[in-house]
């Protein structure tokens, strides 16, 4: 039998070289299932700033800033919220990016304007960054309305930035958008009934009008009777309206599907025309909020996808009509915000859960969900929830988390019926078990309350490579003098 001829030294090489990258990729491939896992570094889930540190801890990475949360909770304790200007400012650019080339590639010829509906976020830091980028405004009430007559008398502002008003028009409200237009502030009250269209009939500057659609959505604001607005014949009804500059429409909130965002464009948009027939001066349509967050990090449609097919319906209509593109608004707070902040907590005890089948126990934590993230009670919000540190920790429990409140109601089961994280009991002694919330920028800051007297967390904003302190921690004599103590 003859002999096998030797592989060629070459060969050899890549022999040698294959058996051992075949041993090198499994640590590659162990962190990269970690991040995989949960759900960090992605665009598609708003998470393209976390990574893990070598020390199995969660890191935020800003270009070649890099801030490691497990520090910054044990340096200023916690409860802690954690807000990231640069992420809000990315955010809102990529909208105004997105607009901008897609009215450039279709060749649209109306104006595109990004509103901040201030209810959303109503803090000093998310305005200002938002500001700062080229924010246009949205208030829905007087004292949201006084807030940006503050920002007016620091004579840092924009007189031509526009300030759009919605919400019910109570008298203080409209003598306090009287008195701001009687001051060169561009402002825009929006009429939602007769009686608004009647007390703002004497008004100089430009108005708005809003239709209450027909159309109705999957969303989380999903009424089937809406009190806001004007239906369409009623609109139409009235004939010319002075000044009236926007039609204005919101269909929902975290809309669940793209297709029903074009619905209420379409619908509306019928309006629209026979408006301006009536009102030459009609010249936006203001397709309100509704953009959707991966909260529980879904795939959902893109934004800039929504974009194009916004840009290119609008500008078919408006030429099958024969008439001038309308320029656009939009109001897409929630997408702006939410992903711009996040909640840490400290697990601060256990308990067995008697007879627990989806969840062995309960984690505590330093904090309150119905007092700092309202949303996981009023609308049963489910998160984004992962380890601050352990994030390698390969045995994991099943839990439930509940608050510091004496609530029933104080708890988070998670949509699948359980969170699955790191055993407390197998920590070094010393060593506490944290965990994140992501998302946590839009509303929840509004709505936090202080049910049995819990105090708010500790805010802190990381940019560029420096962290400072935007809101201290409340005493419980900051939170008893709010009750008269």
């Amino acid at each position: 039998m003859a002999e096998k001829s030797p592989l060629p030294p070459q060969e050899k090489t890549i022999t040698a070289v294959e058996k051992i990258t075949k041993r090198l990729p499994k640590r590659t491939v162990k962190r990269a299932n970690y991040k995989k896992l949960w759900k960090l570094g992605s665009k598609e889930f708003n998470t393209t700033r976390f990574d893990i540190s070598k020390n199995d801890e969660l890191v935020i990475r800003e270009g070649n800033y890099e801030y490691n949360v497990h520090n910054l909770v044990k340096k200023y304790g916690s409860s802690m919220e954690v807000f990231m200007p640069t992420v809000l400012e990315d955010r809102l650019n990529s909208v105004i990016t997105a607009f901008d080339r897609s009215i450039k590639n279709k060749g649209y010829k109306g104006k595109f304007t990004y509103h901040y509906p201030m209810k959303v976020n109503q803090n000093r830091e998310f305005v200002l960054s938002l500001v700062a980028e080229g924010a246009h405004l949205e208030v829905g009430s007087p004292n949201e309305l006084w807030l940006v007559k503050q920002l007016w008398k620091s004579d840092n502002f924009y007189r031509k930035m526009r300030v759009l008003c919605n919400g019910p028009k109570t008298e203080p409200y409209i003598k306090l958008i009287n008195e701001l237009r009687s001051n060169g502030l561009t402002i825009v009250p929006i009429i939602e009934d007769l009686n608004e269209l009647e007390a703002l009939k004497k008004f100089k500057g430009d108005v708005g009008i809003r239709i209450n659609l027909v159309s109705k959505v999957k969303s989380r604001w999903d009424k089937k009777i809406d009190r806001f607005g004007l239906l369409s014949e009623e609109i139409l009804e009235l004939g010319k309206i002075k000044n009236l500059k926007i039609l204005h429409y919101h269909i929902g909130s975290q809309i669940e599907k793209e297709a029903d965002i074009l619905v209420a464009l379409r619908e509306a948009f019928k309006t629209y025309v026979k408006l301006k027939e009536l009102n030459p001066t009609l010249d936006t349509m203001d397709l309100g909020g509704g953009l959707a967050v991966p909260y529980e990090k879904k795939k959902l449609y893109h934004m800039e996808n929504v974009v194009r097919r916004i840009v290119s319906t609008l500008k078919t209509l408006s030429d099958e009509a024969g008439i001038q593109h309308p320029n656009i608004i939009v109001e897409w707070g929630r997408y702006v915000a939410a992903p711009a902040q996040f909640s840490v907590f400290r697990v601060v005890g256990s308990k067995e859960i008697p007879n627990g089948k989806t969840a062995k126990d309960w984690y505590i934590i330093d904090g309150s969900f119905m007092t700092d993230l309202l949303d996981t009670w009023s609308i049963h919000q489910k998160w984004h929830i992962i380890p601050v540190n352990n994030l390698r920790e390969k045995k994991r429990h099943r839990v439930w988390l509940a608050g510091l409140s004496c609530d029933s109601d104080d708890k988070y089961t998670a949509s699948d019926g359980y969170l699955l994280l790191p055993h407390i009991d197998d920590l070094e002694e010393g060593e506490s078990q944290y965990i994140a919330i992501f998302d946590t920028g839009a509303y929840q800051d509004a709505f936090a309350m202080h049910h049995c007297l819990l105090s708010s967390p500790i805010k802190i904003a990381v940019q560029n490579g420096i962290v400072s302190v935007a809101r201290e921690r409340e005493t419980a004599e900051d939170v008893g003098k709010l009750f008269g103590w």
